[in-house]
């Protein structure tokens, strides 16, 4: 092999050694992230509905043997999400699901039609068979704020919904917040504080049925 063809290659591995190891350092340094998310583990059919906000302005009542919590949305930011929520609940979809994924301090996660059985291995991986596009907006995630599920896609979320028991920044841009809590977040912090499996889901089950009426007129 001629001299140059040689120097040339020891060259290239010189090099290409020097980039492995400066890649390897600044991957080391680089903190992963351990922020436990609300997630669901199975993406739904990308099919999202046709569906419009009410022109009245709505809220919901979350009804559970603990109490109540009533939530507002947000639909000049997630009108789409706030469509879904409605609708679904409307049609009687939520009723007799539970709050699957309970975690103090955290977020109390439901709305899985899978938990309406007995069998609580498939909890957290249901939906109304369908997904709603991201629609990440600048509200923030903070106590009471009601926001979406998904998987790893953004496009993913369905029908599970989670409440936020604490201010949460990190996961500001990364679910779309739809509503708030406006009454009711002691319920919350009592569903929260429940005696949960390995899985985070109580272990006495917290069923709901969602009521959607007209928001009341401010006096």
């Amino acid at each position: 092999m001629p001299r140059r063809l040689i120097a040339f290659s020891a060259i290239l591995l010189l090099l290409f050694g020097c980039a492995s190891k400066k890649a390897e350092k600044r991957e080391a340094a680089e903190p992963k992230s351990q922020v436990e998310e609300p997630a669901q583990t199975q993406t739904q059919t990308p099919t999202q509905p046709e569906t419009k906000v009410n022109a009245v302005p709505e809220i919901a009542t979350i009804e559970t043997r603990l109490g109540n919590m009533v939530v507002e949305f947000f639909p000049d930011v997630a009108p789409n999400h706030v469509a879904n929520f409605i609708k679904l609940a409307k049609e009687g979809f939520y009723n007799g699901s539970t709050f699957h994924r309970v975690i103090p301090g955290f977020v109390i996660q439901g709305g899985d039609p899978n938990s309406k059985d007995n069998d609580r291995t498939n909890d957290g991986m249901g939906g109304p068979g369908y997904s709603v596009n991201a629609e990440f907006n600048s509200k923030l995630h903070l106590r009471g704020t009601l926001a979406m599920a998904r998987s790893q896609d953004p496009n993913s979320a369905g029908s599970q919904f989670y409440i936020c028991l604490a201010p949460l920044p990190q996961l500001d841009n990364k679910y779309t917040v739809f509503g708030q809590v406006i009454s009711g977040m002691e319920v919350a912090d009592k569903i929260a504080a429940l005696k949960r499996d390995p899985n985070d889901n109580p272990l006495e089950s917290v069923a709901m049925k969602i009521i959607v009426s007209p928001k009341p007129e401010k006096k």
